[in-house]
């Protein structure tokens, strides 16, 4: 997606624990991650680059909603999914000369009923295990079962692009 925008970057992957206190609201949730990312690449880059890191959460009920751990459990959390609404939740923090902006943004969709067979055809394909929600709005699903969006798509996707743009040109003023 930042591609799309054509801002240049480097992907860096470290490895990190996706994990919170309890007690944060399900916004805090979402940026409490990115910053654990965005420390951890801070970790191994040494210079002056921008860091920016994200996480995506999915809330149905107030319940955050992770990533399925098997094949059943993808197709219990699109169940729970179908026919309801939810929100989207990426939290963002972009890091550089020692300062920090750091936002969160919300979505929210609106799934179409989905059989059990759309949904078993859907993690039998696409095997969503590393989707927040067991989805990719991109994918099949977000063609046929989604019924609305209201907020930034790309958002769903996982990360708000255009805000994202926008908090970076202000770091280069």
């Amino acid at each position: 997606m930042l591609e799309w925008a054509e801002v240049p970057f480097e992907i860096i992957v470290q490895e990190t624990r996706e994990t919170f206190p309890s007690g944060l609201n399900v916004e805090e949730v979402a940026i409490h991650i990115a910053r654990q990312k965005a420390m951890a690449v801070r970790s191994v880059v040494r210079d002056d680059s921008i860091i920016l890191a994200a996480d995506t959460i999915v809330v149905l009920n107030e319940r955050i909603i992770g990533k399925p751990k098997d094949r059943q459990d993808a197709i219990n959390i699109l169940s729970d999914l179908s026919g309801h609404r939810h929100r989207v939740i990426t939290g963002v923090v972009i890091e550089f000369d020692k300062r920090e902006v750091a936002f969160s943004d919300s979505t929210d969709v609106y799934f179409h009923e989905l059989s059990s067979g759309q949904i078993a055809f859907y993690v039998d394909k696409y095997k969503p295990y590393d989707k927040a929600g067991a989805y990719a709005i991109q994918e099949w699903i977000g063609v046929v079962g989604i019924k609305s969006v209201q907020g930034d798509f790309y958002n769903v996707m996982g990360l708000p692009v255009s805000r994202v743009v926008k908090e970076l040109e202000k770091l280069s003023d």
